[in-house]
């Protein structure tokens, strides 16, 4: 007998819980190897659209957990009340759920089709609808499954070949080879819960031994492979000497209340603070010194004093600065245009050059579709409506090529990507986190950043103005890491980069791979019918073989 939708809503319910906690905070990374698992269980068992409905509330248990923190911007600093913060979290969740219901429809769909097709079909779904989320809407890649995986090294290491997606893949095969086993274990008949697993066994019902082991052998046989590739990696990094000269980095995190940073009133206080943390610094003899983005709250290139005197205090200390400050142009017969903008200062006192932005936050720098969205003020405190850039700037150092993505950009796989083929040797990664308080945010955003780094073989100096800063090498381990909301300042040797990776000169091959193959899938099943391929006598809701 078919069990009660509400104990399949449970595992959904289950299945979102799990994958939160997967993340920081607290980041049980190992509970993402089984956090789909009850949602995998369930889906088939019931129809289309309810299996679509499993899958969108497993999606918005899931990133309501994960993303809670977004209500304290909207509170402190959109100055919303906080019945209505909460509101608009939940139909943001609401739309991110639509991709995992999706998921969970495509699953559904799977369930006819051999079991072979399923563990390959089932994870490139998902990884094509990652991918699509990372696009649509102006993009919003934030807890992509794969960065559950961040800190374990040997993992993470295949992603300068197939990126962070193929991560993502690699967590869905296991997820759905678990899946798979578990309910080959079960009789025959619909069962709302697979555990314990024993007691559903009917005495004299033989022991399915293929149906139970070859997902899990092929399961255990591509992390093994995934495995091996990666202490292979990190062998080749960590034993031999740097190919290139190490660069020493110091980055300086300031600790400027939000409230106070736009305040004239504390504008010499706050280039103060980063003058004496910057003098500190200097003492260990730096290549290279950053801070934060805009810590520096003025138009650098408009207020003459204020940057005469940041340049002299620059060249006294002999030492290059790149740092964050807004930017305004106004070309002839336009309109100003607002810059959140990088420059670097040579240790001689030259403005080297300035890099303005590309991928901005939607509702924190602009409000995107102004003209429908009229009624729609930006979410947080600021000085005006930012535009991006136009292409990304590669600062030239003396033993390095300098890139720079600020805030949010570091989170888009490709903008790094395309600053590494445009030369650059060293990343600066440069944050105002201020906006998070003290959450699970500033956790997930510098863990995102260890993926760039192996995407790419190349070292981050990451700067925040409240944390956490810190330093991450080509392996993506990450070092040297501050506090939460202390003024500190770290010093760190990277090494940089001397090679090119498969993904920095394919990017996303794989991602696509994926979308090639969900698109083939979706065109059969539209095609040829639900029931093509399924084998003589196989129940519609089983996921056995």
């Amino acid at each position: 007998m078919a069990a009660p939708f509400g104990r399949h809503l449970a595992l959904a319910c289950v299945s979102g819980v799990l994958l939160a906690l997967s993340f920081p905070l607290p980041h049980f990374s190992l509970l993402a190897w089984l956090a789909l698992v009850p949602l995998l269980v369930a889906a088939p068992q019931v129809s289309g659209r309810d299996a679509f409905v499993l899958g969108w509330v497993a999606g918005l248990t899931f990133f309501t957990g994960s993303l809670h923190w977004l209500t304290n911007t909207m509170v402190n600093y959109g100055h919303l009340p906080a019945s209505l913060s909460y509101l608009l979290l939940l139909l943001f969740t609401t739309y991110l759920g639509l991709y995992i219901g999706l998921f969970a429809l495509a699953v559904r769909v799977l369930a006819d089709r051999p079991v072979w097709l399923r563990l390959a079909a089932a994870p490139a779904v998902w990884t094509t609808l990652e991918f699509a989320r990372a696009h649509l809407l102006t993009g919003f890649p934030w807890a992509t499954f794969g960065y559950s995986q961040a800190t374990t090294l040997p993992l993470i290491q295949i992603a300068d070949t197939v990126g962070v997606y193929g991560l993502s893949y690699l967590l869905v095969f296991v997820n759905v080879a678990l899946a798979q086993a578990l309910t080959a274990l079960l009789p025959r008949a619909e069962m709302p819960l697979p555990i314990p697993v024993a007691s559903f066994l009917p005495t004299g019902t033989p022991f399915p031994k293929p149906a139970v082991f070859g997902p899990l052998a092929a399961a255990v046989l591509l992390v093994n492979a995934v495995l091996v590739y990666g202490h292979w990696r990190l062998d080749e990094l960590t034993r031999g000497a740097p190919a290139a000269d190490p660069i020493k980095v110091a980055v300086i995190q300031g600790n400027i209340d939000q409230h106070q940073k736009w305040d004239p009133e504390y504008l010499r206080e706050t280039i103060a603070r980063y003058q004496a943390l910057t003098r500190d610094s200097v003492a260990q003899r730096p290549d290279l010194v950053v801070w934060p983005e805009s810590a520096m709250p003025f138009f650098f290139e408009r207020d003459d004093a204020y940057r005469n005197d940041l340049i002299a205090f620059v060249a006294r200390q002999d030492v290059p600065l790149l740092f964050g400050s807004p930017a305004l142009d106004t070309p002839r017969g336009e309109s100003p245009r607002l810059y959140n903008s990088a420059y670097l200062i040579s240790a001689r006192g030259a403005v080297v050059g300035r890099y303005d932005k590309l991928h901005l936050v939607p509702f924190g720098e602009y409000v995107p579709l102004a003209p429908l969205l009229f009624f729609v003020d930006k979410m947080v405190d600021g000085i005006g409506e930012f535009v991006p850039g136009a292409q990304p700037t590669i600062f030239e150092l003396d033993r390095a090529r300098l890139g720079v993505m600020i805030c949010f950009e570091v989170v888009f796989p490709d903008l790094t990507r395309r600053a590494v083929l445009g030369g650059a040797s060293l990343m600066a990664a440069i944050t105002n986190d201020a906006w998070f308080g003290y959450s699970a945010a500033p956790y997930q955003h510098l863990e995102m950043v260890a993926f760039r780094a192996v995407e790419n073989r190349v070292p981050f100096a990451r700067a925040a103005n409240t944390g956490i800063s810190g330093f991450i090498d080509a392996t993506g381990r990450i070092s040297e890491t501050s506090d939460l909301f202390v003024p500190t300042a770290r010093t760190a040797s990277l090494a940089p980069r001397t090679r090119t990776t498969f993904y920095t000169r394919h990017g996303d091959v794989f991602a696509w791979l994926c979308v090639g193959v969900t698109g083939a899938l979706f065109w059969w099943h539209t095609w040829f019918g639900s029931r093509a391929g399924r084998p003589p006598g196989l129940p519609r809701s089983s996921w056995s073989a």
